[in-house]
């Protein structure tokens, strides 16, 4: 074997060896895929009780319909259909303002995020079977509600 070359197959080597050693010393495993493993209650909100309260809704009732649709083997996207409701992702933190606001999406009662959107993916959802909900609520967090009950919607999927 020439000079140059037995020069090169031991700078690739050496290479990919140090590689191989900065990737292993710098890899952080995903978060776990299991939903339950997520506890909400540990993030910041600023000590507010916006989360439990409730906001009666006055005029016309928003209604809340949720669709599954498969995006792989463990994902699904889902559909947040409304009426008399619009999404208000610049208004977060603001002000109720009648028929506005955002939705908290609960898998198996536990807070996974807020949608902004009619379109939310869940990613990697573990094998069996889960509860999902969606409660609607206002620029300010406080659930809206009809007569003191959340307007909310659930469905359950199954990942085999």
């Amino acid at each position: 074997m020439s000079k140059p070359l037995l020069l090169l197959s031991i700078g690739l080597l050496l290479g990919m060896g140090v590689g191989f050693l900065l990737a292993t010393a710098t890899y952080q495993a995903p978060p776990s895929s299991d939903a339950s493993a997520h506890d909400h209650s540990a993030h910041d909100h600023g000590n507010n009780t916006e989360h439990t309260r409730l906001t009666d809704v006055s005029g016309l009732v928003p209604t809340l319909i949720l669709t599954l649709h498969p995006d792989g083997r463990q994902s699904r996207n889902l559909h947040i259909g409304v009426t008399n409701f619009t999404f208000a992702p610049g208004a977060v933190n603001g002000p109720h303002v009648p028929g506005q606001g955002h939705a908290h999406i609960y898998v198996n009662n536990i807070k996974i995020a807020r949608a902004y959107g009619a379109w939310m993916q869940l990613a990697a959802l573990p094998k069996g079977t889960h509860t999902i909900r969606v409660t609607l609520n206002a620029n300010d967090h406080t659930a809206l509600a009809i007569g003191g009950a959340p307007i909310e919607a659930t469905t359950t999927v199954t990942i085999e």
